[in-house]
């Protein structure tokens, strides 16, 4: 692994941490499970953002100095792309990485098609009883477990305070307050109230939440994101656009966002914790307590916001599972979600890590801890990812004008019905 200045920084600061919480791995995992020493070549796909990506690098050459003999090959890959490029190599037998951090909807949809390798009875699943249930939720497929959690979060309100104060507004409970904030701060400081995602389905899940819906009922296999709610759902966010509170782009929508919020240009984005290192490297959030987090909107019947995260999974094929599973094991500790909690304001997936003052004590943490226990889980089936690809199609048809937000609602809950051939 090419080491850089800034890795090596971070290396020290990470080695520095593990002293301080101690060194929770045993024997058995110097060898994976297996007795023996690890050793040969471990490929990580790291699928987090420019923010968080060189604590992650720093925390896998951690594991080489644990491991001398393992060496950690870093590959940092896009999230836009990851979900396909890992399905290219790993269904071509070449060039699939041996362990991939996994968006929570990709590890049933992976897992279905043979590309994951079970991890009950490995190395990988330690103190199990550590974990969040609902975390824990996103790891199972078909009874079996294919990944371990590693971050958990969900969506929020993110709002500059200045800008706020400037305006004498509130901070929004609702969308219809989210309107009237905006028409008091574009008069009153000359930003738009809400910057808008409109190019990314998982923030359309807030406003249908809001709305009293969501995508399908998982218990009665029945498909619902064509009901009220969903026509709803699309009804919001054209309303927001088309009265000025907001502004959208259906093109590079995470960056124009980052930055229009950065800057001052919007004084609210919905976002998540994965996002707040980004955000501080902005003109307006120099004092970082300029950054005020609340809870997503409300619609018509309540605030709800989809819970998200990231797992690590092991590549079927790789040809050194010990070592593979001793990295996962590695990277999931409480040891490196306390330093990834600390460095980052990540949420652990370990109940055992809240306990620890520097995270208990992180203000982002004392937010999005109670945010993740009330987000509503996602349907964690095989077809869970590719039930957002509709979606995006037709927030963009809305938010154009191209198409009413009943065709939009009616389009998707046919695309679902070729998906999910035992739905209704």
């Amino acid at each position: 692994m090419r080491r850089g200045i800034v890795a090596t920084a971070l290396i020290a600061a990470v080695a520095l941490t593990a002293t301080a919480c101690g060194d929770d791995s045993d024997d058995s995992t110097k060898g994976g499970g297996s007795g023996k020493e690890l050793s040969g070549t471990v490929t990580f796909w790291d699928t987090s953002n420019e923010a968080e990506k060189e604590t992650y690098q720093a925390l896998a050459e951690a594991f080489e100095k644990e491991h001398p003999k393992v060496d950690v090959k870093y590959v940092n890959v896009p999230f836009g792309e990851a979900n396909a490029k890992f399905k290219n190599a790993a269904g071509g037998n070449s060039g699939a990485p041996d362990v991939m951090r996994t968006e929570v909807a990709w590890v049933a949809d992976f897992a279905s098609i043979g590309y994951l390798a079970p991890l009950d009875g490995t190395a990988a699943l330690d103190d199990e009883a550590d974990y969040l249930p609902q975390a824990a939720a996103s790891t199972e497929y078909e009874g079996k477990t294919y990944a371990v959690p590693q971050v958990i979060d969900t969506l929020a309100l993110f709002y500059n305070k200045q800008l706020l104060k400037d305006a004498g507004v509130e901070v929004p409970t609702s969308l219809t307050e989210l309107k009237t904030a905006a028409t008091e701060i574009e008069k009153e400081t000359g930003a738009t109230g809400l910057y808008l995602r409109g190019d990314d389905p998982y923030w359309f899940l807030p406003y249908l939440y809001g709305e009293g819906g969501d995508l399908v009922d998982e218990k009665t296999k029945k498909i619902t994101i064509d009901d009220e709610p969903g026509v709803k759902a699309y009804q919001a966010m054209k309303d927001l656009v088309d009265s000025k509170a907001a502004i959208t782009d259906a093109a590079d929508g995470w960056n124009n966002m980052q930055n229009a919020f950065k800057s001052g240009k919007v004084a609210m984005m919905i976002n998540g914790p994965w996002a707040i290192e980004d955000v501080k490297s902005g003109q307006k959030f120099e004092d970082p307590a300029n950054l005020g987090v609340a809870p997503v909107p409300a619609g018509s019947v309540k605030a709800g916001s989809p819970q998200g995260g990231w797992n690590l999974s092991v590549y079927a094929g790789s040809k050194n599972l010990d070592a593979s599973y001793a990295f996962v094991k590695y990277m999931s500790s409480a040891k490196v979600q306390q330093q990834t909690t600390e460095k980052l304001s990540l949420l652990p997936t370990r109940t055992s890590v809240y306990e620890v003052p520097s995270v208990a004590g992180n203000e982002m943490v004392k937010f999005f801890k109670p945010a993740v226990d009330k987000a509503v889980e996602r349907p964690w089936i095989a077809q869970g990812n590719a039930l957002f690809e509709s979606i995006r199609v037709q927030m963009a048809n809305v938010l154009a004008g191209k198409t009413t937000p009943q065709q939009a609602a009616e389009e998707n809950g046919e695309a679902y019905r070729k998906l999910l051939k035992d739905y209704q």
